[in-house]
């Protein structure tokens, strides 16, 4: 009974929100208002599952610079978490063009300005990364979960390259950042918020540099490897199931987008 509860009160809460960011759109072009009502949206969604927050490493950033966050993805309250856990920040998220269908959630991340990509289209892919480029060259951080998708398990699947390439042509550092906790509160495939806490752990910030330019899987592997190494420190691996550790022969296989 108390997930229906908790499961309306998000909807009762999401509804509004939404439709402000709606309203608000025609008069808000780089999505700053919507993104401090998406900030609301966020706390409320946290407060409604009794979620509590950890977060580590602040310190290690400059809230004057724009930074591309790349985020291990183990479940749907992680937006909600980093919006929360980066508050000097205003971020815009990479996300694939099916969420936009979503009623009022994906409306409101169009109107907010979200940076969607067509996953299936490379042309569609490369323009997502210029506007991509285009808002941190105005200052908005950016946020891309490498993965693609959610874990299903808690481990960290291989990462894509398209945000690396992003990093590159923008000259902007990358920051690891390390979600600890989330799976366990709602995991993929079920609609049953948890209580409990979420770690999030902010490793120190990558500057780019030129080599990087002509060896992306290097800086992949470079930010996995934090990423899987505060992983491995901050979750205990599930009973009867071996951690799986990162392949580099994967990276080589993955696509640019």
């Amino acid at each position: 009974m108390r997930y229906c509860l908790k499961l309306l009160l998000i909807g009762l809460l999401t509804l509004p929100v939404t439709l402000t960011i709606l309203l608000l759109a025609p008069f808000d072009r780089q999505g700053k208002l919507a993104y401090g009502i998406s900030r609301f949206w966020a706390w409320g969604i946290l407060k409604i599952g009794g979620i509590r927050l950890k977060v580590q490493g602040l310190d290690r950033l400059d809230p004057s610079r724009p930074y591309i966050f790349m985020a291990n993805h183990q479940s749907n309250i992680d937006i909600p978490v980093l919006v929360q856990g980066l508050p000097k920040f205003q971020l815009r998220w990479i996300a694939k063009k099916e969420l936009v269908f979503i009623p009022f959630f994906g409306w409101a991340m169009w109107s907010s300005g979200q940076i969607v990509v067509d996953r299936s289209n490379r042309a569609e892919a490369m323009a997502s990364l210029r506007r991509a480029k285009e808002k941190i060259a105005g200052g908005i951080s950016v946020v891309i979960f490498p993965e693609g998708t959610r874990s299903a398990d808690g481990r960290l699947l291989p990462f894509k390259r398209g945000g690396f390439l992003l990093a590159v042509k923008a000259k902007t550092a990358i920051v690891p950042i390390t979600i600890s906790g989330s799976s366990t509160l709602l995991p993929r495939g079920d609609w049953r918020l948890r209580g409990g806490e979420v770690e999030v752990i902010v490793s120190e910030p990558i500057d780019i540099e030129r080599d990087h330019a002509t060896n992306l899987t290097a800086l992949l592997n470079r930010v996995r490897g934090i990423i899987e190494s505060q992983h491995r420190q901050h979750v205990a691996p599930s009973p009867g199931v071996a951690h799986r550790g990162h392949d580099p022969r994967a990276a080589l296989a993955l696509e640019l987008n």
